[in-house]
């Protein structure tokens, strides 16, 4: 039995399964799309020109959804990103194991900021977006731990910013959590879906 509360599909301008997962579990049809974005590129021209990590999630977000929406006339095309912000430093996704534990450590005992941003594309225009961030601060982190935490979670580690992922292992990282769950898992997804709502591809 299907749990889909709509049987319009919205298109998701990501790769993520994580947030493929959030949408397909509140009741959407997803069809996932995705085209490579220079993530590395983008935010090295953001940050010369001064913007700030909230900004650079939009920024990305709107350039995934912009490329794929060609592809999908009169769908809701949804990009989304993610932006980590610690002490003025940004994070990226660690390539392997040895930068995830350099991450790992860089963050161990220190507050950090999870920046999500959604943007929804329709007939090529921008229609909405939201931005919303949560505060995370990261427990002591002993060598041993590390070792432990990262031969258990493995090469998941890779396809997250900061190296956790907090609906997992990753909550084994922390002492306090401030902000919305969705927000932490890369989406704000009760805005989403009052929008939606609002569009009609959702039941009110």
């Amino acid at each position: 039995m299907s749990n889909r509360l709509s049987d319009v599909p919205v298109i998701l301008a990501s790769g993520s399964a994580t947030r493929r997962r959030m949408l397909e579990q509140a009741g959407l049809e997803v069809i996932a799309d995705a085209l490579a974005v220079d993530e590395e590129e983008v935010k090295l021209s953001c940050k010369a020109a001064g913007l700030k990590p909230e900004e650079v999630a939009e920024a990305l977000a709107e350039l995934k959804a912009s490329r794929i929406a060609r592809r999908y006339p009169g769908a809701h095309v949804i990009g989304a990103d993610q932006m980590l912000e610690c002490g003025g430093e940004w994070f990226d996704k660690p390539v392997d194991r040895e930068s995830a534990r350099r991450q790992l450590q860089a963050l161990s005992g220190r507050t950090h900021r999870l920046i999500s941003c959604a943007v929804v594309m329709h007939n090529g225009a921008r229609i909405w977006h939201h931005v919303d961030h949560a505060t995370l601060t990261m427990r002591e982190l002993s060598p041993e731990f590390l070792d432990r935490y990262l031969d258990s979670a493995g090469p998941a580690v890779q396809g997250s910013v900061g190296a956790y992922h907090l609906e997992g292992l990753g909550a084994q990282l922390f002492a306090r959590v401030t902000g919305d769950f969705f927000t932490v898992l890369g989406l704000p997804l009760l805005p989403l879906l009052d929008f939606l709502r609002v569009r009609g591809v959702l039941p009110r």
